[in-house]
């Protein structure tokens, strides 16, 4: 893909960006570990931190970028974001890094990545005609299933070589070529904001309201969004032991790490692609339950990890769990999302995804630190049978679901249901 285009720009800068933010999930979780001497606890404090942005201000920026051009929020969050990155080694090269101002530093990242999700994701329609989106979004997808697979190698790869704390400049440096990238797009790339009313707080509110009584009132989307809020808090576990498990349990290097990690990425690779067929074989019902019972299956495998003797077939079996969770979520999200917008009216889309995308970060960041606490004081492998049960009793709850939601994606399920 040249860079003539506009589209071409901002995606090699999505993409370029989403690798490096692949590189530091894992060495700032490596630096609490092995640099800070923390453990699941403290990678769970992190991320909450990470995620409570999105809890506590998701709801209001989409509303509020809306009303400004979006272009210089995307340059401004990613220079917001280098510089917020590159706070981390200058701390740690002058011996004042310490967990509190790490937490402060991603809290901090995490607003920044909040406006510039909410600006990104509306700038699409700006940049390619109407019927060339599906395409363009697809493009965009592929660039973020490749930073999920390789950027977890590449990672482990540059703590082994600079350390932790060193290997966060890269994703700094690729936040700065995100921001050059939108910037050479020019304030010909789109229009001024609308000259609409934009309304006050209370019309602000009033709007939010609707769009969550959208969500889980007459639309019949609650019961898969309390199965997926579930299936959320079965992850948030998964995200915050996963690493230190690996690296204190089975005592794997950084780097074994990252290639494991990468096989999730390959995994969700290999589910997108035959996510189609499976929609087809099982319906979109039964395919969303089908993904969440093999997520179950792989955290029941990433616990025989335990029960192995260490070294490479311990790490077999984490990676073998990894690959399973990581097919999974590659599998359901195009079938939860084409049920959910199939259900929702033109007008509510937006106000409907925030709201659901707001209530399952809200799950993450409750059950992070819990899940973390857990893990130290009662050991790994209580909390890991926790999350398998969570991910077991969120396809249970699918499962029993009767589809409410005609449309052709879903005819399948129409049909299974009258027979």
């Amino acid at each position: 893909m040249v860079l003539r285009s506009p589209f071409a720009r901002f995606w090699w800068g999505e993409a370029v960006s989403g690798m490096g933010t692949a590189v530091t999930t894992l060495a700032l979780q490596t630096l609490i570990v092995v640099t800070l001497a923390g453990g699941a606890t403290e990678v769970g404090w992190l991320n909450t931190a990470r995620w409570l942005p999105y809890l506590v201000l998701g709801l209001f920026v989409g509303a509020l970028v809306d009303r400004v051009r979006r272009r210089p929020v995307m340059v401004l969050s990613d220079l917001a974001r280098a510089a917020l990155l590159g706070l981390i080694p200058v701390a740690w090269a002058l011996d004042l890094l310490s967990f509190p101002m790490l937490l402060a530093i991603v809290l901090l990242f995490g607003t920044a990545s909040v406006v510039n999700d909410a600006a990104s994701l509306s700038f699409v329609p700006r940049l390619v005609p109407r019927e060339g989106l599906q395409q363009a979004h697809a493009r965009l997808d592929q660039a973020g299933a490749l930073a999920q697979t390789a950027g977890p190698a590449l990672a482990g790869a540059l703590i082994r070589l600079m350390g932790a704390p060193l290997a966060v400049i890269v994703d700094a440096a690729t936040y700065l070529f995100s921001a050059a990238m939108v910037a050479s797009l020019g304030p010909a790339s789109e229009p001024p904001p609308s000259s609409r009313p934009q309304g006050g707080a209370r019309q602000l509110f009033l709007e939010i309201r609707e769009g969550t009584r959208w969500a889980y009132g007459e639309s019949g989307l609650r019961p898969l969004a309390i199965a997926t809020h579930v299936w959320f808090a079965g992850q948030a576990v998964l995200m915050v032991l996963v690493a230190p498990y690996a690296l204190l349990v089975l005592d794997l290097t950084p780097w074994e790490l990252g290639l494991i990690f990468s096989l999730a990425g390959i995994g969700a690779l290999l589910g997108a692609s035959t996510s189609t067929r499976v929609g087809r074989r099982l319906g979109t019902i039964g395919a969303i339950a089908c993904c969440y019972a093999v997520s179950t299956v792989g955290v029941v495998i990433t616990l025989t990890a335990t029960w192995v003797p260490h070294g490479w077939v311990a790490a077999g079996a984490l990676a073998l769990g990894q690959l399973c969770h990581g097919w999974a979520m590659g599998t359901s999200n195009s079938h939860e999302m084409s049920y959910r917008q199939q259900a929702t009216p033109d007008a509510l889309q937006a106000r409907t995804n925030t709201t659901l995308r707001s209530l399952n970060r809200a799950v993450v960041v409750v059950v992070s630190p819990v899940a973390g606490l857990l893990a130290d004081r009662l050991g790994y492998s209580p909390v890991l049978i926790a999350a398998s049960a969570l991910f077991g009793a969120s396809a249970f709850m699918v499962a029993t679901l009767v589809p409410r939601v005609p449309g052709p994606g879903l005819r399948h399920d129409a049909d299974q249901a009258r027979q």
